[in-house]
């Protein structure tokens, strides 16, 4: 027979399979379960898909996202999957070697002819506005990383772990990628999963560390073509149908009254909690309790109209601070969107929306130059990533039999980012 027969205990069983959230880890978590031949039905209590990471329209019309994204080139599951969904990576996202230049010129650029480490070496080398010993410290606590594998306390903070760094390589480098990739300050951030993502982005390949910044709104970049792939494929794709309850039945279980063999909360860590606690399982119940337990942290975007844009580059840090709070600004018009048209994003984020806003013009104002510039929508996710800190306890992806979570804020090695978001709903799919 030659092998075309496989004992039928082999054969995969398709299930039913109720998928509660149509965000970046519920959409990755339809695609792979469809796939793999299970009869997938998507529930979006919101009228778009995306989650935290979608189109937004302004109320003039302009279409915006809800916040600035970046993708960096060691984001293999998610740029694997927006290929198979027919994205056409290089329209898409603009590629850029890694580059923390400040308006002045001065910071860290990492070339892309290199491969790691040699590329960092050569960026730290050609550092504009460093010293020699602001150069000495990065290379030798970068060695210390890696002679240790990558790995440290699992309560040591970033802040712990850059001792011995120079305060212009904290302010320019450290604390930029820090916020950026973890969305927590220094003093807050976790040690461990700074070092992974440094590790991944920095070390582990050539271009890991490249920004991918999007040329089309979040919409598009994956939730829209997540959606025309699943309808193609028999999936059912419901928005704006927010679920009231689960719960576990003899055979299965059901949501709102309706039966499926397994149900994925793909929500955010606050919404799956209460559909957990609702199925009145102690395993349920504190599963919840742990992800309610989790800290949550703030980012805005401020957009702006009227910008000359950036010169040389459509994106530049900022010098942040006291009445300064935003850490990066985008040249939306350059990576096409409306000409004059910019956003700055504030990670970690405090204060009301028109706090926020007064200052981020003012610091436009003060550190570009951009005095006609006026706001066009400040969006503030107030709870845009859990709080990456040292020794936090994530809920794992198993909750009881049948039920499952997915999302960037389950139990993995990253913070809360778009590759950690479809790493575990791929994951979460993979484990029916």
């Amino acid at each position: 027979m030659g092998g075309r027969y496989r004992p039928i205990w082999l054969e995969s069983v398709a299930l039913k399979v109720a998928i509660i959230g149509g965000g970046w880890a519920g959409l990755a978590a339809a695609v792979e379960a469809t796939r793999a031949g299970h009869a997938v039905t998507v529930l979006e209590a919101a009228r778009t898909l995306g989650g935290r990471a979608r189109r937004v329209v302004a109320d003039d019309g302009l279409v915006l996202d809800n916040g600035q994204h970046i993708l960096i080139g060691a984001y293999r599951a998610t740029l694997a999957l927006m290929r198979e969904l027919g994205v056409d990576l290089d329209t898409a996202l603009l590629r850029l070697p890694l580059a923390l230049r400040f308006p002045d010129g001065r910071g860290l650029s990492v070339p892309a002819s290199l491969r790691p480490p040699l590329d960092l070496l050569a960026g730290i080398a050609g550092a504009q506005g460093w010293s020699l010993r602001d150069k000495f410290s990065l290379v030798r606590i970068s060695l210390r990383w890696r002679a240790r594998g990558f790995r440290c306390a699992p309560g040591d903070s970033v802040a712990a772990l850059c001792a011995g760094l120079t305060p212009r390589v904290m302010d320019e480098l450290i604390a930029p990628l820090c916020v950026s990739a973890l969305n927590v300050p220094v003093e807050r951030a976790s040690g461990a999963v700074f070092l992974r993502v440094l590790y991944d982005a920095l070390f582990a390949e050539r271009g890991g560390a490249d920004l991918l910044l999007p040329r089309v709104d979040l919409g598009a970049l994956l939730p829209d073509p997540a959606a025309r792939w699943l309808g193609a494929h028999g999936a059912s794709v419901r928005i704006g149908q927010r679920v009231q309850a689960i719960a576990p039945a003899t055979a299965g279980w059901t949501v709102d009254g309706e039966s499926f063999d397994h149900v994925l909360l793909a929500a955010p860590a606050w919404e799956s909690a209460r559909l957990a606690r609702g199925a009145s399982l102690p395993q349920a119940v504190a599963w919840a309790e742990q992800a309610d337990a989790l800290g949550h942290e703030a980012i805005a975007t401020v957009y702006l109209r009227g910008t000359p844009g950036l010169p040389g580059a459509p994106l530049r840090a900022l010098r942040h601070g006291p009445g300064a709070p935003a850490q990066f600004v985008f040249d939306r018009g350059a990576l096409g969107g409306p000409a004059g048209l910019a956003a700055l994003v504030v990670s970690a984020s405090e204060g009301t929306r028109e706090s926020i806003e007064a200052q981020a013009l003012a610091q436009a104002r003060a550190q570009l130059g951009w005095h006609g510039a006026v706001p066009v929508q400040t969006i503030v996710e107030k709870r845009a990533t859990f709080a990456c800190t040292p020794g936090v306890q994530r809920p794992g992806i198993p909750i009881v039999p049948g039920l499952m979570a997915c999302g960037d804020y389950v139990e993995g090695p990253y913070p809360a980012t778009l590759e950690g978001a479809v790493l575990s709903g791929q994951a979460a799919a993979a484990a029916l």
